[in-house]
């Protein structure tokens, strides 16, 4: 046997040992607690065969508390590229067969080598956590690996898409690298996200609770608003990242990928006639409302379990990837709050900085009122979505159903922060506040009058609400000002949204230089 053949036979014994991670009875516990190993999950996520394994080789390089024995090729971490359908993606997945998935600086350095050539490379990083944290062997070595991940997240925040699948723990400051990135995927009952972890929590606090109560994907997907997406298990995970990527485009000077749309643009659809309840105070379903306009019926929700008065996901108009913005009045009348603010600031921000165009749906009764909202900031993340719609310069097109009162008619993509069409269903109703309300301030002093003298104020009030809607409740006045680009029948709505698609398809529109803006926190 040459020694060339004698190399190579040692090259494809160290490959089969690096794959397999820290060894076959760590990858039986690892399939025992529901979960599939680094390897599998990228396998199951990319395209057959096009996996390109960087650093398959690194060793770290700890010999403190005994680490000089745990040494396995590859050490803790998978990465590379590949693609997915087709397209050029980056992707790593924390090994928790090897150290439990602790990061060590030579895992750090291959996460940081891929985040680095997606960058050069235009293409969108898939991170997956199953870790315990920072190697604690490691000290402070580890912590700057930490920080070298969280430098390059936020340098390429706004470039590429990044996406972090949680499908294992993730806790301390590990935590930081998924909030960094745009989009976050967690697997329910297998995964959980936390500064602190149970026990600290029961010393410090003396709270009792458990991982999943604590920092589950339940938690996080309702509560906290830290997810954006929950799935069951694994394979579910993957094919929602894989469905996620088909809205986006790979890098911040690209569009999204366009598909062939099989759906008439001219579609009308008799139903959005007819879907308003003649009781302005009667709720309906907006998902409705979402699915008779866009291709096909379909809508890829972002935060579904999360501020449910906002809707907030991706869809496509004549097979153009279209972010969409919408109150329910299902939950709350849709009325804005903290939560519904800054989710759909968070989604704003993110289809204006990938050259996604913003459709919104408008039916806004106002802000909820409230100690409770205002002690946690509502004016603050109210202006967060008021700054986030100001500043995108992507296509924007609003659509003013029913309510639109007072500043939530403004925050919510209004003509004067640079909304390019405005379109209003002849039901809207654009006005300071509703009718009832407004006639309590004007009316009052003469009210108070009329009651003195012992007349019928009910009468009195119920005609100046009659005579307030018949002034305000209505598009027109809005129109008047051109502040309502048109009003349209209801069932054309898809096919204006389609044209006015198409005519924005080349729009240019700047910001005034400077280095960045303080958006309100």
């Amino acid at each position: 046997m040459s020694k060339q053949v004698e190399k190579i036979k040692e090259l494809i014994a160290k490959r089969e040992q690096a794959r397999l991670g820290g060894g076959e009875k760590a990858i039986e516990k690892q399939h025992g607690r529901g979960k599939y190993t680094a390897r599998e999950r990228i396998d199951m996520l990319v395209d057959n065969g096009s996996f390109e394994e960087y650093d398959m080789f690194k060793l770290h390089r700890c010999h403190n508390f005994g680490m000089e024995k745990k040494q396995y090729l590859g050490d803790g971490v998978v990465a590379g590229s590949a693609t997915i359908d087709g397209r050029l993606v980056y992707v790593y997945a924390q090994d928790f067969t090897v150290n439990g998935g602790s990061l060590s600086e030579t895992m750090s350095q291959k996460i940081c080598k891929v985040m680095d050539m997606a960058m050069q490379n235009g293409a969108p990083v898939i991170c997956m956590n199953d870790s315990g944290g920072a190697r604690i062997q490691e000290g402070i070595c580890a912590l700057a690996g930490y920080g070298e991940i969280f430098e390059r997240n936020i340098l390429a925040s706004g470039v590429i898409p990044q996406i972090s699948a949680i499908m294992g723990p993730c806790a301390g400051g590990a935590v930081y690298s998924p909030a960094l990135t745009d989009f976050i995927l967690m697997t329910e009952g297998t995964s959980y996200m936390f500064l602190t972890g149970p026990k600290v929590v029961k010393t410090v606090t003396g709270e009792d609770i458990d991982s999943e109560h604590l920092g589950g994907a339940s938690v996080h997907s309702t509560k906290s608003g830290v997810t954006h997406f929950t799935a069951k298990n694994d394979e579910e995970a993957l094919e929602l990242i894989k469905t996620l990527l088909s809205y986006l485009p790979s890098n911040n000077t690209e569009e999204a990928p366009r598909i062939e749309c099989t759906d008439p643009v001219n579609r009308t659809e008799d139903l959005l006639n007819e879907i308003l309840p003649d009781d302005p105070n009667k709720a309906y379903d907006m998902y409705k409302v979402i699915g008779a306009i866009t291709d096909n019926g379909e809508f890829f929700e972002v935060q579904p379990k999360f501020a449910k008065n906002i809707i907030t996901g991706f869809a496509r108009f004549n097979g153009q990837s279209v972010g969409i913005v919408a109150n329910q009045p299902m939950a709350y009348a849709g009325v804005l709050d903290t939560n519904a603010s800054r989710k759909g600031a968070r989604f704003v921000r993110f289809c204006d900085a990938f050259n996604i165009p913003i459709v919104s749906l408008v039916d806004v009764p106002g802000f909820l009122p409230g100690t409770g909202q205002e002690y946690n900031a509502v004016i603050l993340h109210g202006a967060q979505l008021l700054y986030a719609y100001g500043e995108a310069t992507v296509p924007k097109i609003t659509i003013n159903i029913r309510k639109s009162y007072g500043g939530s008619h403004i925050v919510m993509g209004c003509k004067q922060l640079r909304s390019d069409l405005n379109f209003a269903w002849p039901t809207a109703e654009i006005a300071v506040m509703g009718a009832s309300g407004a006639v309590a301030v004007l009316c009052a002093k003469e009210a108070k009058t009329r009651k003195e003298a012992g007349e019928d104020v009910r009468a009195f009030l119920a005609e100046k609400e009659d005579e307030y809607t018949e002034m305000f409740a209505n598009p027109y006045q809005a129109a008047q000002y051109g502040y309502i680009d048109d009003v349209i029948e209801p069932r054309n709505t898809r096919f204006r949204i389609c044209r006015g698609l198409a005519q924005l398809a080349h729009k240019r529109q700047s910001l005034p230089a400077k280095k960045h803006g303080c958006i309100p926190m």
